[in-house]
């Protein structure tokens, strides 16, 4: 009796903790980055695509970037560049991912683009490192900010 006591004891114990590592792990920052990048790249994917009602699902209404110009940009401005057809090709890789709080998480990648960028194709930075705003709204992400820095070989 006394042992079966000591193991519901220890039962009631220790299934919290085994709840909470279950539930951190379905957090990993790996296993979120890699979610996270998938929906980064959907995102390129539908620039390039030009498919503009595809990307509207993946931003918020009040989306908002910093271009590797370094000018802010707004959503429609966004949308209006895709039009264009600026975006060729893109690499995205070395994501990581930090969980702000339970609907939002920070995604830093690096990329490799191939656009054009006015009359002038050399113009547009080719290497990037990108950071992304990310929240939830109801069970998907939603893209909310995104700022790209580019990597310009040192004079």
């Amino acid at each position: 009796m006394k042992i079966l006591f000591a193991v519901l004891f220890l039962t009631v114990l220790l299934l919290p903790d085994a709840v909470a590592q279950s539930a951190a792990s379905s957090q990993d920052p790996g296993s979120l980055a890699l979610q996270l990048i998938a929906k980064s790249d959907q995102v390129q994917s539908l620039r390039k695509l030009k498919n503009i009602s595809g990307i509207k699902l993946l931003l918020t209404d009040d989306f908002e970037y910093v271009g590797g110009d370094g000018r802010l940009h707004h959503r429609d401005e966004l949308l209006d560049d895709m039009q264009d057809g600026t975006l060729r090709d893109f690499k995205l890789y070395d994501p990581r991912a930090i969980q702000i709080d339970s609907g939002t998480a920070l995604l830093t990648y690096s990329a490799i683009l191939d656009m054009r960028e006015g009359d002038d194709p050399g113009m547009a930075p080719r290497y990037q490192k990108v950071s992304d705003l990310w929240v939830r709204a109801g069970d998907e992400w939603r893209l909310k900010f995104e700022q790209a820095t580019p990597l310009r070989p040192i004079d």
